[in-house]
């Protein structure tokens, strides 16, 4: 844009860094990563798509009687046990390079369902492991609150 403009006058174009030393000069703007985003999720946060369904919401609490601790919010999350992420590890300031720590070849999917209502009362978790037994060390030797839930899966 900037060289359009300058081109109407008969002016040289801009450098290379003319905008990343526009925003240096602008003190009241800054640069930041874009993230991918899905058209189809964008849609879903359009005020105009999602007001009708806010307003069947509230129609319905109203006809019904729900009470505001009866909404739960409810998540799902999978991870890999066993799965060794980026960290920072202190090393020898002579060694070049990364440091590379070595991934186990065992690694398990697990799944863990939660639920918190609008008043904050959480439902103890359900956690999915791959397998087909219970084992005994899962609630014996375990950390785990005795009120968590764990199932099997022949994926986890």
């Amino acid at each position: 844009m900037a060289n359009r403009l300058l081109a109407d006058r008969d002016a040289p174009p801009v450098g290379s860094r003319w905008a990343s030393n526009f925003v240096k000069r602008h003190k009241e703007l800054t640069t930041r990563f874009t993230r991918r985003y899905d058209y189809q999720r964008a849609l879903c946060e359009d005020p105009k798509i999602i007001k009708p369904w806010f307003e069947l919401v509230r129609n319905t609490v109203a006809k019904y009687g729900i009470l505001d601790e009866d909404f739960h919010n409810f998540d799902e999350a999978g991870f890999m046990m066993g799965v060794i992420s980026t960290t920072i590890v202190v090393t020898s300031s002579e060694r070049r390079g990364k440091a590379n720590l070595a991934q186990p070849g065992d690694r398990e999917w697990v799944s863990v369902l939660q639920s918190i209502n609008s008043r904050g009362e959480a439902i103890p978790p359900f956690i999915i492991v791959a397998g087909q037994y219970h084992l005994a060390n899962w609630y014996e030797d375990s950390a785990l609150p005795k009120d968590w839930v764990i199932s099997t899966t022949h994926n986890g």
